[in-house]
């Protein structure tokens, strides 16, 4: 008599199932991983860019134009939007004439933004320095 034996070697339908489960859930994790990655680089690429164009206006700033008191505005690559005011910094010092001086203080403030128009997630690099120049006569 010969014995029939029922030795399967396989899965089943309902282990198939489970693991493209969990193989479907893994690949969204992985993708939304990847996504916020690729989001969270164009991010640090724009800031990157705005602190560029804050330290040119900042290095131009009383070089190609005498440093006087104002404000100016403009957009770089009609992406960035900037503004560079400049104002004098006023200080007390005891020991010092500051009439005597041969040079003035200036606060120079840059302020660069981009984003979508009218939204309110747009981001903003602000930069400040002191800046020394001739006094006017």
């Amino acid at each position: 008599m010969s014995r029939w034996r029922n030795n399967q070697h396989g899965f089943s339908l309902l282990e198939i199932l489970i693991a493209f489960s969990i193989l479907a859930v893994s690949l969204g994790i992985l993708l939304k991983i990847f996504s916020s990655g690729v989001i969270t680089a164009q991010i640090a690429d724009d800031y990157t860019n705005a602190a560029q164009i804050a330290n040119n206006l900042i290095a131009k700033t009383g070089v190609e134009n005498q440093l006087k008191t104002g404000e100016t505005i403009g957009v770089e690559n009609d992406v960035y939007h900037w503004r560079v005011r400049v104002k004098p910094q006023l200080f007390m010092s005891p020991e010092l004439d500051l009439h005597a001086l041969p040079v003035e203080l200036f606060n120079v403030n840059v302020l660069v933004w981009w984003g979508d128009e009218g939204k309110t997630d747009d981001r903003v690099l602000e930069l400040n320095t002191l800046k020394l120049a001739a006094k006017s006569e």
